[in-house]
């Protein structure tokens, strides 16, 4: 934990800057709530998920979530929330009156703005058609369905509980219950995947006309299984032909991609996440949730909540494993490793609203990035280059301080 930053001046990029400013207006703010189980856990995967058990802690874990949201509310007084995004683990496996119980609670403590998007992650494995009326019905007006492929072999390979055709099922189950607004989360990459075989996991996703795809490569992570017993993956020719073949499928059937893995129809891109991808503000709660909060005298604030759900629901234990406060030099790079994923970028302007310091703090590291072909030269905007997006990590670098 570390204290807030202090008014005296620090050296940005090898030039003085001016003392962070208060900031003159607060950026939106959305609600991140984790569900940690899921069936199985994936060998893929390293969110913070656990296999569920035969009954889950339902009210005992909603009880949780409200009482660590009323730990938070001090910080976001007067607010309003713009989004709920509920992430998991797989939080379709929690019944619609615990999902109800919890809004219904959230809602008594923080308003919603009119037009909120509230999102839901479901598995079609856990898709069932009362359900899913009944989550429409308590104003969840937004999926997100983790199919990763259609077929069979390539299901079995990442450890998926479902199969094709219970992938394709599912998105007309959502349209039947009422989302006019869902997303399919698809991986490529994927262990002996040849073009055609991602093309066609493509093609029958766009068949499905869902209103957003998440479409990205399959990486290995630390302390998975695959990390340790690593698949034999495509070759890096292959997998830059998927990619190039991907986007130009994806273009052609009017899925505009807006970030790094993201695409959508017009004006259905995720509010959720372009807040959090131009440094919007989110509190997050439930086991391992992270959030991030600004306040009106320019101190943003990290914070990260205890992680696995046994320590969440102990009493005897905090919800907040810990906070941090960012402190200028730090700012650049926590401000751009959002922005920049973002295939538009953000206005300039945006910089100092959300972070109090002057545009100028980046003017040396950022005619670095420019000059290297990894930014693109436009004084109103903060965006990368194609090339910069593909070596996104490299830009990133030139603003570590």
């Amino acid at each position: 934990m570390t204290d807030s930053p202090s008014a005296s001046s620090l050296i940005i990029g090898g030039a003085a800057s001016s003392p962070r400013a208060p900031l003159p207006t607060l950026p939106p703010l959305a609600l991140y709530i984790h569900i940690p189980w899921c069936v199985r856990k994936c060998p893929y995967c390293d969110f913070n998920s656990h296999t569920a058990s035969p009954v889950l802690p339902e009210q005992e874990y909603v009880d949780a979530l409200l009482a660590d949201l009323d730990q938070d509310l001090h910080a976001v007084y007067g607010r309003e929330i713009s989004s709920i995004f509920f992430g998991g683990g797989t939080p379709s496996l929690f019944s619609a009156e615990a999902l109800g119980r919890l809004l219904k609670g959230v809602e008594q403590r923080i308003p919603f703005a009119h037009d909120i998007e509230i999102t839901l992650e479901a598995n079609p494995g856990t898709f069932e058609q009362e359900k899913f009326v009944a989550y429409r019905k308590l104003g969840i007006n937004r999926l997100s369905i983790g199919i990763q492929s259609f077929q069979q072999q390539k299901l079995e390979a990442l450890g998926r509980i479902h199969n094709g055709d219970e992938a394709v099922r599912a998105a007309g189950m959502a349209r039947q219950a009422g989302f006019d607004n869902f997303n399919l989360d698809l991986m490529h990459g994927l262990p002996d995947q040849s073009l055609e075989d991602a093309l066609s996991d493509l093609r029958q996703a766009i068949e499905l006309k869902p209103t957003h795809i998440s479409w990205y490569q399959l990486t290995l992570e630390p302390n998975t299984v695959f990390w340790n017993q690593p698949p034999v993956l495509p070759e890096d020719d292959t997998l830059w032909d998927i990619q190039e073949a991907g986007q130009a499928l994806l273009a052609e059937h009017g899925y505009a991609q807006y970030e790094v893995s993201a695409y959508a129809q017009p004006g259905r891109p995720a509010r959720h996440n372009l807040n959090y991808w131009s440094f919007g503000d989110f509190i997050g709660i439930g086991a391992g949730a992270h959030g991030k909060l600004s306040h009106p005298d320019g101190r943003i604030v990290r914070t990260w909540k205890t992680r696995l759900p046994k320590d969440y629901l102990n009493p005897a234990k905090s919800f907040q494993a810990g906070e941090k406060a960012l402190n200028n030099d730090e700012m650049p790079f926590e401000f751009l490793m959002n922005a920049l994923r973002l295939t538009a970028g953000v206005e300039s302007h945006l910089y100092p609203e959300r972070t109090g310091l002057p545009l100028e703090s980046l003017a040396e590291h950022r005619r670095e990035a420019e000059q290297s072909g990894l930014m693109q030269v436009e004084p109103s905007r903060l965006a990368a280059t194609e090339r910069g997006q593909l070596f996104l990590n490299d830009l990133l670098q030139k603003f570590l301080s």
